[in-house]
């Protein structure tokens, strides 16, 4: 054929042209590349090799190998579970209630304190918080159920009529689609998921990732000793600069038998003639990577709503002291968080209750804002204008029944 010449291999080179002349060797055709050329074409930057975003990871990462991220999660998760509790509704607070009883002994291994804690550390942690009541009618305990495994089952409307809990291959359902609900599910805003929510520790990942690259680089500075302390420089005559084999192991003997560990800090080392000691230390491009590791604490702990202060991050002078730090934080973050999660609990016990009743904290008696509520009680007594019920309704009281 005309085109048999297109052919590679020996058939190909065997057929003649149609002038009948042999046609041009295969090899003339065949396609000409470098040996290295697949290698060097893969040649590209090295690539940041950020943390998998799955909750699993994060939390080894962000909560068990960070102290920044551990601390930030026990200090907030510890001072919401110590707010003191109230129970009220339109008419009063409540001295004794069955809710209150409840939560002051959820169950057998944990009190009030514990539960509460485990639940906000859930929600930091992951944006999601779940809690089992166990018992027919009012539950006669309360556990906290582990985010990472449990899984929103969506029905035909999108919304939630059960949930799995999975523990080593087995699976256990809850069914939520009456209005008796065994499971409490108390979800963190997410702008991008309608079933779960969204944890700080998603928006810190970046800079956890940050600050534990720069940890282990220093510990393996320190393991390789990549910046020793100082060098030995031998000028030998007309410049050369070798020793020989028996001056080498003598000086290596002696470095390490008088001039290394705690009990030789200080000595003089006497050198030779010939030997030169050269001190080392740190280049700025090294010193630069305390400042990064600074800097990601920081965005750790502002992903969570942490003052620095209280964290021991340096450089760090937004409040004017520890105190205002303080109030700021339970303001900000504690409050917040305790708040939406005691509301939905209340909100959730009162479909087995039947009684509509609030739970929240007792603004009273938290030490750090004595000084503004104070301020706000002494503002509102002073209030000449405002009757008794209305001014009860200000400072968060229940109002007090009057005479018609």
């Amino acid at each position: 054929m005309v085109f048999d010449f297109l052919r590679r291999g020996t058939a190909a080179a065997s057929v003649p042209d149609v002038n009948g002349t042999s046609p041009a060797p295969a090899s003339m055709f065949a396609q000409k590349a470098s040996a290295t050329g697949k290698v060097a074409a893969y040649q590209t930057s090295g690539r940041v090799a950020w943390t998998p975003r799955d909750t699993v990871t994060l939390t080894k990462v962000g909560f068990c190998g960070n102290p920044v991220g551990f601390r930030s999660v026990k200090l907030i998760a510890e001072a919401a579970a110590a707010l003191p509790l109230v129970v009220q509704d339109n008419e009063r607070r409540y001295e004794a209630h069955p809710v209150m009883a409840l939560l002051a002994k959820p169950n057998g291994a944990q009190g009030r304190a514990e539960l509460l804690e485990a639940l906000y550390a859930q929600v930091l942690l992951n944006g999601n918080g779940y809690v089992e009541a166990v018992g027919e009618g009012m539950p006669q305990e309360l556990h906290v159920l582990r985010s990472d495994r449990m899984s929103v089952v969506p029905g035909s409307d999108g919304w939630p009529v059960a949930y799995e809990y999975a523990v080593g291959g087995r699976k256990h359902r809850f069914d939520v689609s009456g209005e008796v609900k065994a499971v409490c599910h108390i979800k963190s805003f997410h702008p991008q998921d309608d079933h779960y929510g969204f944890a700080p520790m998603q928006a810190a990942a970046m800079a956890l990732d940050v600050h534990n690259s720069a940890s282990r680089w220093s510990k393996a500075l320190l393991d390789n000793a990549a910046r020793p302390s100082g060098a030995m420089v031998y000028k030998g005559v007309e410049g050369q600069g070798h020793l020989s084999t028996e001056q080498y192991e003598r000086l290596v003997s002696e470095m390490e038998s008088m001039h290394q560990g705690a009990r030789n800090a200080g000595r003089p080392m006497l050198l030779e003639g010939g030997l030169d000691w050269k001190p080392m230390g740190f280049s700025p491009s090294d010193m630069e990577f305390h400042k990064t590791k600074e800097a990601a604490a920081r965005e750790i702990a502002l992903a969570y709503g942490v003052p620095p202060m209280l964290l021991g991050i340096q450089g760090d002078a937004t409040y004017a002291n520890y105190q205002e730090a303080h109030r700021a934080f339970y303001r900000l973050t504690v409050l917040p968080l305790a708040t939406r999660v005691t509301a939905a609990l209340a909100h959730w016990l009162a479909g087995f209750t039947g009684e509509a009743v609030e739970v929240k904290p007792d603004l009273d008696q938290v030490p750090a804002l004595a000084a503004e509520r104070d301020a706000q009680w002494a503002r509102v007594a002073q209030a000449d204008f405002l009757t008794e019920p209305e001014k009860r309704s200000l400072l968060g009281l229940p109002a007090v029944a009057t005479d018609e």
